[in-house]
C-alpha cells in the first residue's frame, strides 16, 4: 500500500509538472499576438455537470458562478478588456420554478458581490446588464442598478451580464424603439441604417465581439447576441462550464489568434 501510494503521489505529481509546462507555453504563444477585445461567454452545462457528480442542480450553478470569477481573472490578466456573459436567457424562465428562483438568488448573491469586490475595484470593471430587467424580481432590479451606478465611471474593463436575455427579443426591442423616435420626429425613415439600429441595442456604443465560446459540447448560439455575433470567431468545447480549465482557455484564445478574419471579403 505505501509503495502504491507513493507510484500514485508521483504520477500525480509528474502531471502538475506537465500541465504547468503546457500553461506556460500556451501563455507565451498568446502573449506574442494580440488577444481579443471582447470575448463573449455562453455558460453551458452547469447542470449536467452536477447530475455527473451526483449533486444538485443548484449545487450546478454555484459551482458555475465560482468558475465564472475565475474565468473573469483570466480575461483580465490576459487583457481582455470587454466580456459579456450569457448568465440567464428568457427562455430559462421555462424552467422549473424552484430552479428559476434559485438561478434568481445566486444572481442577486452575485451583484452583491460586486459592491464589495476589490477585484472590480482594482480592474476598474465597469457592470453592465443586458435585458428585459422587467422580468426580474425589485430586489434583484435595484442591486443591478446600484452594482451599475457603482461601476458607471470605469473604463478600463467592461462586463455585461446577459440575464433575462433573449436575441431576439433584444431586436423586438431596438425595434420598438426606432418605431418610436420615428414617430415623436427624432430621426428619420430614411436614416435607418445597420449603424442607428446599433444603437438601439442594449449593447449600444459598445464593440461587437470578437470571439463567442460555448462549453458543453453543444454548438450552437440558443439566441446569445444575435446581431452583434455576425463576425465573432466561434469556439466550443466539449467540457461543461464547472470544470473548465485554464488551459482550455487559452487554447480557445490561440484558435482564435490563428484565424484569418475576413468580415465578409
Amino acid at each position: 500500500m505505501k509503495w502504491k501510494g507513493i507510484v500514485a503521489y508521483l504520477k500525480e505529481s509528474a502531471y502538475a509538472i506537465v500541465y504547468r509546462q503546457y500553461e506556460k507555453r500556451l501563455q507565451n504563444q498568446i502573449n506574442c499576438t494580440e488577444v481579443p477585445e471582447h470575448v463573449g461567454l455562453i455558460l453551458d452545462g452547469n447542470r449536467r455537470w452536477a447530475r455527473d457528480m451526483g449533486l444538485s442542480v443548484n449545487d450546478g450553478h454555484k459551482y458555475g458562478f465560482e468558475k465564472l470569477k475565475e474565468v473573469l481573472r483570466w480575461c483580465w490578466q490576459l487583457g481582455i478588456h470587454t466580456v459579456t456573459v450569457y448568465a440567464l436567457s428568457t427562455e430559462n424562465f421555462k424552467r422549473p420554478t424552484q430552479e428559476v428562483n434559485e438561478l434568481l438568488k445566486l444572481a442577486e448573491s452575485g451583484f452583491k458581490d460586486v459592491l464589495n469586490s476589490k477585484e472590480v475595484v482594482e480592474n476598474e470593471v465597469k457592470i453592465t446588464v443586458l435585458g428585459r430587467l422587467d422580468l426580474l424580481s425589485e430586489p434583484l432590479r435595484s442591486t443591478i442598478a446600484e452594482a451599475a451606478s457603482k461601476t458607471k465611471d470605469y473604463s478600463k474593463n467592461k462586463l455585461n451580464v446577459a440575464i433575462a436575455y433573449g436575441g431576439r427579443a433584444e431586436i423586438v426591442d431596438a425595434t420598438k424603439k426606432i418605431v418610436e423616435s420615428v414617430m415623436n420626429g427624432t430621426i428619420r425613415k430614411d436614416e435607418i441604417n445597420e449603424g442607428t439600429f446599433s444603437k438601439f441595442l442594449y449593447t449600444a456604443g459598445q464593440k461587437d465581439p470578437d470571439l463567442i465560446i460555448r462549453t458543453s459540447g453543444e454548438e450552437r448560439l440558443s439566441g446569445f447576441l444575435l446581431w452583434q455575433s455576425a463576425y465573432s470567431e466561434f469556439y466550443f468545447l466539449d467540457v461543461y462550464w464547472p470544470e473548465l480549465r485554464r488551459i482550455d482557455f487559452l487554447r480557445a484564445i490561440r484558435t482564435y489568434q490563428r484565424r484569418k478574419r475576413r468580415f465578409g471579403e
